[in-house]
């Protein structure tokens, strides 16, 4: 497990349980010092996950069922608007809370294609696609910096809460904008509580580098899905 987890799992709720703790009988200063201390665990966390991204473990797939406002799957396909007959990419599936639904939309001629760098949540989400009757989701182990996939390959491609945890976020986005054909749409979707964290405004300055221009988003500063379309 990645160190900023141990930090946001264990230090970070043990701080404020013992902040509460000490208020409720009483001890306001070693309130205080707890309430610091959980502060400290949680800027130690986001500090952490920027300097050093990584994905996501598999032990830890159960939080990615945490409902996320303007993340949800109806609020995706209003911003993607996925049809019929087209080929989508995914980059970081996790579960399949979106590859699912997606897939559903571009079925029967259509497919998705999920890339992850972990083969267990590949493996996840294709158990799921099995039991729903899913057939049109092609799954592929491989790094977001260096797509498995020819030039202009894609009619759109989308990643929820992953750009943070790509260690060379700029490539990735130099090879979302080589797989996708001419016309096609970039969907970006970002949470603050995640400590991998990336703002709009930082996006939209990646997203430009890597010849991307920002169309429309979903949501405020805190929780956003933001459409792209390649230069």
């Amino acid at each position: 497990m990645r160190l900023s987890d141990w930090t946001g799992l264990v230090c970070l709720p043990a701080a404020l349980a013992a902040s509460v703790t000490a208020l409720a009988l009483g001890r306001a200063g070693w309130a205080l010092a707890f309430f610091l201390l959980a502060a400290a665990a949680g800027a130690f966390t986001r500090w952490w996950s920027v300097a050093h991204p990584t994905p996501m473990p598999y032990l830890l797939r159960s939080f990615l069922r945490v409902p996320r406002g303007n993340h949800s799957p109806e609020r995706l396909r209003q911003l993607l608007e996925p049809r019929r007959g087209e080929r989508l990419l995914e980059v970081g599936p996790g579960i399949g809370i979106h590859s699912l639904p997606v897939a559903g939309a571009l079925a029967p001629e259509g497919a998705l294609d999920i890339l992850d760098i972990q083969q267990q949540m590949l493996d996840d989400v294709m158990r799921r696609a099995g039991s729903a009757g899913i057939t049109n989701i092609a799954p592929r182990q491989g790094s977001a910096d260096s797509l498995p996939y020819s030039d202009a390959s894609f009619d759109g491609a989308y990643l929820i809460g992953v750009l943070g945890e790509i260690p060379d976020g700029p490539a990735a986005l130099r090879e979302l904008r080589r797989v996708l054909k001419p016309g096609a749409r970039l969907v970006i979707g970002e949470v603050f509580f995640d400590s991998d964290f990336v703002g709009l405004g930082a996006l939209t300055k990646l997203t430009g580098d890597a010849g991307f221009a920002f169309e429309r988003k979903q949501g405020d500063s805190l929780t956003y899905l933001a459409r792209y379309r390649p230069l």
